[in-house]
């Protein structure tokens, strides 16, 4: 008799089902960026004609020569837009953990007061103070300064949400107790001892940072007006042109080139996402 306790295998037609819903989910969520691969080597009127395709057309280099006419480089606009990405990435992820484990690690009088401060700081739109925001850039003569974009990113009441909650679920206040003791300081114990603990969960907010960032169009389209320092989704909306004449398999090539770094990172990241949810599913 099998024992209780032994793993049995379930019906074999569930678990058919559920792989086949799996994989039906999984093609669903391929299918949109198939379709805008497929459409930016397409041209405007094949894309006008049939707006979904399955086999590729012969226009890429067509696409890419539209770019001269519209100011378009995409090799600087990559590079703007890569060093926005990874500096607020590193700025949001590093800030906001050493926030969490502010607010974790040490017993302060305020702590709970200023924690349900930045869930009220969470709940203001980012259109509320766009305004103030540049008015603010423009009188320190930051504007047209990828800096702009990348210091406010200190800022992230989210991310320290996050880390807080995964850092009272997955560090040990212990251990952070025990390397005291040896005489190791704050910010040793800190980053070599919280941080790779951390690990999972700040893969994930990096992950939901440079995508963040790097898709940005409301700021940089506000404070960047010269074309030397703008980003890729800045120049990917100078492609539109005007309801009378739009490329558009420039524009879908555009928006191409604008996720590819996107993907990247995701699958660069992922394991670390993984370990998190291993990580959690024990704990529980």
């Amino acid at each position: 008799m099998m024992n209780k306790f032994e793993r049995r295998d379930g019906n074999p037609i569930k678990k058919a089902f559920i792989y086949f819903v799996c994989i039906i989910l999984a093609l669903l969520s391929i299918w949109p960026f198939y379709v805008m691969a497929i459409n930016s080597t397409r041209s405007t009127f094949e894309v006008q004609q049939q707006a979904v395709a399955l086999m590729p057309s012969t226009h890429l280099m067509d696409n890419f020569k539209v770019f001269q006419g519209k100011s378009f480089n995409p090799g600087r606009g990559f590079l703007n837009s890569l060093i926005v990405a990874v500096g607020a990435t590193a700025c949001t992820v590093y800030f906001s953990t050493l926030t969490a484990y502010a607010l974790v690690a040490y017993q302060w009088k305020l702590r709970n007061a200023m924690f349900t401060f930045i869930l009220c700081v969470m709940m203001i739109p980012g259109q509320v103070t766009a305004i103030g925001f540049y008015q603010f850039m423009y009188r320190i003569h930051m504007t047209n300064n990828l800096l702009a974009l990348i210091l406010p990113a200190v800022y992230a009441p989210s991310a320290v949400f996050f880390m807080r909650q995964f850092m009272i679920a997955s560090l040990p206040l212990e251990l952070l107790d025990s390397a005291r003791i040896d005489g190791a300081g704050e910010f040793f114990t800190f980053n070599r001892i919280a941080m790779p603990i951390m690990k999972p969960a700040m893969a994930t907010q990096g992950i939901f940072s440079f995508v963040g960032t790097w898709n940005n169009l409301f700021m940089p389209s506000i404070l960047l007006t010269r074309d030397e320092v703008k980003t890729m989704p800045v120049m990917v909306s100078m492609l539109k042109g005007d309801i009378y004449k739009r490329e558009y398999g420039a524009i879908y090539l555009g928006l191409t080139l604008t996720v590819l770094p996107l993907f990247v990172v995701y699958f660069a990241l992922s394991k670390y996402i993984i370990a998190g949810i291993a990580l959690g599913g024990v704990k529980g």
